[in-house]
């Protein structure tokens, strides 16, 4: 089992969280399936920005992004150099440090 940490973020886990997880997941099912409404609303099929995070730690161990996941982190709020897409990045066998980006362009949000 590999560890993700979460960083704190405002709306989506205030204090933060731990959640493990098996190898082969990516980040967004294994944040949803933990329960932490990550924004994904193409439903993980790499078409938008909102599963947006930013890697802190152990981005070594991810595949690097594909072109389609390039293409569209060049749209994401807050773009950083270890920005992925949680739908696309799959977690390995190390642990990992996430961090959410403060706002997700969402063109399509149903949520007001």
């Amino acid at each position: 089992m590999s560890k993700i940490t979460i960083l704190p973020h405002e709306k989506i886990c205030p204090d933060g969280a731990v959640i493990e997880v098996e190898p082969g997941q990516s980040i967004c099912s294994a944040m949803l399936g933990q329960g932490l409404e990550i924004e994904h609303a193409c439903e993980m099929s790499c078409a938008c920005t909102t599963c947006h995070v930013i890697i802190r730690e152990g981005s070594d161990s991810l595949e690097p992004p594909d072109d389609l996941e390039d293409d569209y982190l060049d749209k994401a709020w807050g773009l950083e150099p270890d920005s992925r897409l949680s739908c696309q990045a799959i977690v390995r066998d190390l642990d990992l440090v996430v961090e959410l980006p403060k706002y997700t362009i969402n063109m399509v949000s149903e949520r007001h």
